[in-house]
């Protein structure tokens, strides 16, 4: 029995039948990491005596005969852009690589309240700006389906973690598709949660209006459990809506007779590999098999999302890293003659390329003369975009698309040609922008690599696109898959 694979709800059924103890489900996973993280490269930083706490905690609580929640004794890990009281929070930056936060951010609170145990902090494209994880400023960290390969971005070390078994399930961040992505890319199940449902208190912010904290998980059922956990109103966050989420489990129902599924056929054109189309129409067909009714439908201003994007992303990120700037925490460089040469250098230093690229980009777009032509004009874009997909839902329940255009790529691949890079979310990113929740699940493969299927749904229709997604993977083995990594253990 591989403890380190399974999912939440079944560790959580064998503790309740005390099978096994949350002591041997944390030693398993523990030693898991321990074998695979050499090759895979998944942590920033590891907490095992906290998982070992939570799995005690968990333990002695079956033993009183207590009633305990899904998710207790269960190892998680966290993207390293959520802050941890007295636990090392870098964002894979040289700026904050040493920065020990004073507090906890919600969704690391909401977890603890449930017992779960943190294994660890996870790797990522430096301030979540990266579709590769190649941009983070410590190491890369590897496909686990093929150590050549890049997991995706920029939450690659949380799904590389739990794609490898060094954790149950991870929360990754999602500005325009940094969750849906790698999970695309490394088989595993990704939620982009509607904005405003998840708590963004104490994430360390990229652009404040597209992101969003949401799970990782080997299935849907594990996805549900995640989301009861961290979604819901949080008077810490001014952006967190007034909303209160239903028990996301009760909607695991295997039926989708008669649900709605709209095709964007802009997101079936040029640049998505012809396997990739293949293998994401193979899984809408197999959803028509199960009673869903799908037609085609057009989001006419798709094509705009992408430059939108990089109009809005980059200026909020100009915005909120000003404050790294050696004055207050952080990294700070030495032997600078004065206040303004000490800034300067240490953001020079501080950040890496791809992070500076977009500062820059920022800067220049919200810059006196080019506000209006430059910020305004995306802002404009991304209603009309947000009004694509109302228009849409008012005759689909859900819509369907790849997550990602082609599989895997190789390191060092796009690392040359940032726009090839920036085309990797090319389907992931309208859903930010319309602030909408979306998720991917596996859907089969392409040249021995995952692929993953996009499910895009209503403002909080979460429900709809769990049915769904759970609807699918019953019908399917892909999420069962894992790949084979040759470690000793």
């Amino acid at each position: 029995m591989d403890l380190h694979y399974m999912t939440a709800h079944a560790i959580h059924k064998l503790l309740v039948a005390r099978e096994v103890s949350a002591a041997e489900v944390a030693e398993a996973v523990l030693a898991r990491l321990e074998a695979v993280e050499p090759v895979v490269r998944s942590f920033v930083t590891t907490t095992p005596e906290l998982t070992r706490a939570a799995a005690s905690r968990a333990d002695e609580a079956i033993a009183r005969g207590e009633r305990i929640t899904p998710l207790a004794g269960i190892p998680m890990a966290l993207k390293d852009n959520m802050c941890t009281k007295g636990v090392r929070t870098t964002c894979s930056s040289r700026m904050l690589e040493n920065f020990i936060p004073p507090y906890d951010a919600t969704v690391v609170v909401r977890l603890a309240e449930q017992g779960s145990g943190l294994i660890g902090k996870l790797n990522m494209d430096e301030f979540a700006m990266g579709s590769s994880t190649e941009n983070s400023r410590f190491f890369n960290t590897k496909n686990p389906w093929d150590l050549e390969r890049v997991p995706g971005g920029s939450s690659g070390g949380a799904v590389a973690a739990v794609a490898a078994g060094q954790a149950v399930f991870a929360l990754g961040s999602d500005t325009g598709g940094s969750i849906r992505q790698p999970a695309s890319f490394c088989g595993v199940v990704g939620l982009k949660p509607t904005y405003g449902l998840v708590s963004r208190y104490g994430l360390v912010a990229f652009a404040s209006s597209l992101d969003q904290i949401g799970p990782v998980t080997r299935d849907v059922t594990d996805c549900a459990l995640v989301l009861n956990a961290i979604a819901g109103h949080d008077p810490m966050d001014s952006t967190s809506a007034g909303y209160q989420p239903p028990d996301y489990r009760e909607c695991l129902v295997p039926d989708i007779k008669g649900l709605r599924i709209g095709i964007p056929r802009e997101y079936f054109g040029q640049g998505l590999d012809p396997d990739v189309e293949r293998v994401v129409r193979e899984a809408i067909g197999l959803m028509e098999e199960l009673g869903a009714v799908v037609d085609e439908v057009s989001l006419p201003h798709t094509e705009y999302a992408l430059p939108a994007y990089y109009i809005v992303a980059p200026a909020e990120a100009s915005s909120n890293l000003a404050r790294y700037d050696g004055v207050g925490y952080g990294f700070r460089v030495e032997g600078a003659t004065d206040v303004v040469s000490m800034y300067m250098k240490t953001r020079s230093e501080g950040f890496g390329q791809e992070v500076k690229r977009r500062i820059m980009l920022g800067t220049y777009a919200l810059s006196s003369g080019y506000y209006d032509a430059y910020y305004l004009k995306a802002l404009k874009v991304r209603t009309l975009i947000r009004g694509d997909f109302d228009q849409a839902f008012k005759k689909f329940d859900l819509l369907a698309s790849p997550t990602s255009p082609t599989v895997s790529f190789k390191f060092g691949e796009r690392a040359d040609n940032p726009l090839a890079m920036y085309l990797s979310d090319l389907c992931t990113i309208p859903v930010n922008m319309a602030g909408i929740p979306a998720i991917s699940i596996p859907c089969g493969f392409s040249q021995g690599l995952p692929v993953g299927l996009q499910l895009m749904g209503k403002p909080f229709g979460e429900e709809t696109i769990l049915r769904a997604a759970y609807a699918y993977e019953q019908a399917t083995p892909w999420h069962r898959r894992r790949p084979s990594l040759e470690v000793q253990q």
